[in-house]
């Protein structure tokens, strides 16, 4: 799937790139803020397999990005992001089987990718230089770090940390392990006036990101899975832009 769909990405990118003569075009920055969902199917809690749990992250993401058209409102968007997302996960107690309701841990995250993106838009254009856009299309994830640490506290307050950082895209620990490449699809819908827009929309992910097995039973071996999702939205202005 992950070839068919670098192939895919090459070939539409290459096109937009070097069709000539397009009508509209312009190139562009963007700035914005995202939500990265790291979203884990728990067969333990829920045998339906549905996604159970999800860690939601808050972060910024810039980018340049290249417009054109081909045909009326039709055209398409190419561009490359950099995401940067931080969260601090909600207190638990640290073991089921402890009395009381303490000592109690959460982690701290930081996640940092890069992507390439394909959008497939329509601009419905409602007043002079004024458009409302739809578009959809893939994105290319590779994530450089996703790293993690934990934190404690007791009843007289957070002890002092650890100092112990955990990289998932390197660490050892088999259930924590993460692959770098996601492919996501998105949706959504945007505004333009002039040089300057607004998008906002959600990406679905398509590959499963976790990389090993769960837990073992005797009559079956089940393996962790999930997606990673994201909600952005971008304003953006285009530096150049050709009507």
């Amino acid at each position: 799937m992950k070839k068919v769909f670098l192939t895919v990405l090459v070939a539409l990118v290459s096109v937009t790139l070097f069709a000539e003569d397009l009508p509209k075009q312009g190139f562009g920055i963007q700035l914005g803020w995202a939500q990265p969902i790291l979203r884990l199917n728990d067969p333990l809690k829920n045998p339906k397999d549905s996604l159970a749990n999800t860690t939601r992250l808050l972060g910024l993401k810039v980018g340049l990005t290249y417009d054109a058209s081909y045909w009326k409102g039709f055209g398409s968007s190419i561009g490359i992001n950099y995401t940067f997302g931080a969260a601090a996960t909600p207190w638990e107690k640290k073991s089921a089987r402890q009395p009381g309701e303490y000592p109690q841990v959460r982690s701290h995250i930081l996640y940092n990718e890069v992507e390439m993106f394909v959008d497939w838009q329509y601009k419905f254009e409602v007043a002079k230089e004024t458009y409302l856009i739809l578009y959809t299309g893939p994105t290319l994830q590779c994530g450089i770090t996703y790293n993690s640490s934990r934190e404690e506290k007791d009843l007289d307050g957070i002890l002092p940390s650890d100092g112990d950082v955990i990289n998932r895209y390197k660490t050892d620990v088999p259930d924590l392990q993460l692959t770098r490449l996601n492919i996501t699809w998105g949706v959504g819908a945007g505004f333009q006036y002039k040089r300057y827009f607004l998008r906002g929309g959600y990406d679905f992910g398509l590959i499963n990101p976790y990389k090993n097995r769960m837990f073992e039973t005797s009559k079956e071996d089940r393996y962790t899975r999930g997606r990673f999702d994201q909600w952005a939205i971008k304003i953006g202005a285009y530096i150049w832009y050709e009507d």
